[in-house]
């Protein structure tokens, strides 16, 4: 469904635009249907230029990014089958709109010639997918509702499509844990329908939660990725370590950092080169610092 290969991009910076920096470095993976897969790392370490790129928010610099075999190209046809959601719900929604006027756009845009009560009744079903009472949140201002609402109105959304994928940028970062836990679920729910979710996270522990497989990012480059219980059982590349080591746990101290040592990997595949230790587990040397290659 979703092919990556070798998508670089990279960013004019500089009073003239004489100067560019790489903010994703010959980066791979595919998304299949009815498969979660996370993209993890830090801040800056280029997930959310990933997440548009797919999204046909950015274009890349090389490589290449193909949906269903074809590339990539923003427009309505390709939305009505690739939608993200982001961060903050809030600023998808105008605030001086209701939000049932998310789903009259679609209808407007996309189905136009449906008749006013069969639309409604497509409505209420998607609302009552993502477990939202029609009668609570149709009619109502974004302010009013709570971020919870805001985010599975979205997801509602997408279900009115003929949604295959959907790209997920930190949407449960401002939820509180009860409601993140919901979002999450029925984001697995999703999947069993067959709809594929490329789920970008900084948070480890909601990672190992959602997705079949993880891949782990530092400073624009895959570090290691796999099947999540490989990845996070047995993590191999030190970056991993290093940031499962940061995870708190209830009832015990943390642990020091693990050190980030001269990378084992590199003659596998060269800096930002992937070798392949066990089936379907890659990890890469990603230029560290202290190894050779870096």
């Amino acid at each position: 469904m979703l092919t990556l290969r070798e998508v670089t991009k990279e960013f004019r910076i500089g009073a003239f635009g004489g100067k560019s920096v790489a903010a994703v470095k010959g980066v791979s993976f595919d998304v299949v249907p009815g498969e979660v897969v996370s993209l993890i790392g830090e801040s800056g370490s280029g997930k959310s230029t990933i997440g548009r790129m797919i999204l046909g928010l950015n274009s890349a610099t090389s490589g290449s990014i193909t949906f269903d075999g074809l590339p990539v190209r923003a427009g309505k046809e390709y939305y009505r089958h690739v939608q993200g959601i982001f961060q903050d719900p809030f600023s998808s929604f105008n605030p001086v709109f209701k939000a049932d006027r998310v789903f009259a756009m679609i209808k407007e845009a996309y189905y136009p010639g449906v008749p006013a009560a069969e639309w409604g009744e497509r409505v209420e079903t998607s609302l009552r997918d993502v477990r939202l009472n029609p009668g609570q949140v149709l009619g109502r201002y974004p302010h009013q509702l709570s971020g919870g609402q805001l985010q599975r109105l979205l997801i509602a959304r997408a279900l009115l499509l003929d949604i295959k994928l959907l790209v997920a940028d930190e949407i449960t970062s401002m939820l509180d844990a009860s409601t993140r836990i919901d979002v999450l679920n029925l984001l697995a729910e999703l999947k069993t329908r067959g709809l594929g979710v490329l789920y970008i996270t900084h948070d480890l522990s909601l990672g190992t939660y959602l997705a079949e497989r993880t891949v782990v990012l530092r400073q624009g480059r895959v570090a290691e990725m796999g099947p999540t219980d490989d990845v996070f059982g047995g993590p191999l590349h030190p970056y991993t370590r290093e940031l499962l080591s940061a995870v708190p746990r209830l009832h015990e101290a943390w642990d020091d950092a693990v050190p980030v040592e001269t990378c084992a990997y590199h003659e596998g595949g060269g800096t930002g080169g992937l070798l392949e230790v066990t089936p379907g587990h890659f990890v890469s040397c990603a230029g560290l610092a202290s190894c050779p290659g870096g």
